[in-house]
């Protein structure tokens, strides 16, 4: 799991990479104004996990690296040079669009239940008020 933490040009955002069963799954999260330690932690041991299980996000097939020693050296450098790196992975970019595409499905599939739902009402008024005319009443 990797937090990087950036400024967008408007607001300070979080985005968070977790990578489980060969799926990258990204989230942003917006801090508003410049973070604190404290309200970075708060985030973490608090809001992260409820964040993370509460997605519906499949995730993007990422290759897994094997896992064998590295020399500390180079950690080292590995490390330095990822502090360096500024902005998110592409892959992780495409997580978020695809999770915001899902919901942007879901959306759209709710408001076209909404409308039929209210063109079916409005039929059926329709029919009941015509049928009270033809009555007579």
């Amino acid at each position: 799991m990797r937090l990087t933490i950036y400024h967008d040009g408007q607001f300070w955002v979080g985005t968070i990479e977790v990578v489980s069963d060969g799926h990258l799954k990204a989230f942003r999260h917006v801090f508003g104004g410049e973070p604190k330690d404290s309200e970075v932690l708060t985030f973490i041991y608090h809001e992260l996990s409820t964040f993370i299980h509460n997605s519906h996000q499949s995730g993007v097939n990422v290759k897994q690296n094997d896992l064998k020693r590295i020399n500390p050296k180079r950690l080292q450098r590995r490390v330095a040079k990822e502090m360096r790196r500024t902005g998110v992975s592409t892959k992780a970019q495409e997580a978020v669009r695809q999770e915001y595409e899902e919901r942007k499905k879901q959306h759209k599939h709710i408001t076209k239940q909404h409308r039929e739902e209210e063109k079916q009402r409005k039929y059926l008024l329709k029919k009941k008020k015509a049928k009270a005319k033809h009555k007579g009443r």
